[in-house]
């Protein structure tokens, strides 16, 4: 092939690649609640005092054409009708599984190729162990808590074993990763929380962009008093993210979901009907 052929047949099969654009989905799962029995633990500026409130523990489902990906793995399926502890301040429950929703939707979990982790925390990847192969995603400072000794708080590396033995494969993320390599599924570095805490940009034609916030913020009151809980791992980057969702969301005309805020479920479909 001659170098002008080969110049307008690379220019054809980048206008080939680049003209299709992959279909999005967006599902959100229910994965817990927790009851928060002294609200005040989750704001070092005396806001929210003797209030109390249930928090959602929510994940995500992401169809990018055939591949599925999984953002967040919920509490454990140990807590599966677990009745809520009178004493504790902060009490979970579960009352259906990730593999019992995805059925839902026609899925397996093994057709789950990505599992998305946002911090290292208990209630964020309780189930993970349910999807041995798929690729761990999760922020590289956060992998590295799961070896630490003492292990810090809500940590516990039984929950992904899978990965910590070698036995499935692990991404460990610094910076931002756009998922897919077309810029419609992003993860975000928001750290703070956590000091690999992630959050997750999904871009759908019909919706709209769609900011999931990991563990940024626990309820949208805290994007405005600016209160954060004494167990985040760094207060500034903590404020530094909170400043960075919420420009995102302006800039694209996002809509932010909180992942632990009850308020927020009324901004996506109800399950078992997903975004688009």
């Amino acid at each position: 092939m001659n170098p002008i052929a080969t110049i307008l047949f690379s220019t054809a099969a980048l206008a080939a690649s680049t003209a299709h654009s992959a279909e999005v989905e967006l599902w959100r799962l229910d994965c817990g609640e927790i009851e928060v029995r002294d609200l005040s633990l989750f704001s070092d500026t005396y806001n929210h005092v003797g209030e109390k409130r249930t928090l959602t523990d929510s994940c995500y489902v992401i169809r990018h054409d055939r591949d599925y990906m999984l953002w967040d793995a919920g509490l454990p399926a140990a807590l599966l009708g677990a009745k809520l502890d009178s004493k504790a301040v902060l009490a979970p429950t579960l009352a259906r599984d990730i593999p019992t929703q995805l059925a839902e939707i026609s899925l397996k979990p093994e057709q789950i190729t990505r599992l998305g982790i946002s911090h290292n925390h208990f209630d964020h990847v309780g189930q993970a162990a349910s999807f041995p192969q798929a690729t761990l995603m999760i922020g590289a400072a956060d992998l590295a808590q799961f070896k630490a000794d003492p292990l810090p708080f809500a940590v516990d590396p039984a929950f992904i074993k899978p990965w910590l033995d070698g036995g499935s494969k692990v991404d460990a993320i610094s910076g931002d990763r756009d998922v897919f390599g077309d810029g419609t599924v992003t993860i975000l570095s928001t750290p703070g929380h956590t000091p690999g805490e992630t959050s997750l940009l999904v871009r759908l034609a019909e919706t709209g962009p769609v900011v999931l916030s990991g563990d940024v913020a626990h309820f949208e009151e805290q994007f405005q008093n600016r209160g954060v809980p004494g167990f985040n791992s760094d207060r500034a980057e903590t404020l530094a993210s909170m400043e960075r969702l919420t420009g995102i969301a302006k800039a694209l005309d996002a809509i932010l979901i909180v992942q632990h805020d009850a308020k927020d479920i009324s901004k996506l479909p109800a399950f078992p009907t997903s975004a688009k």
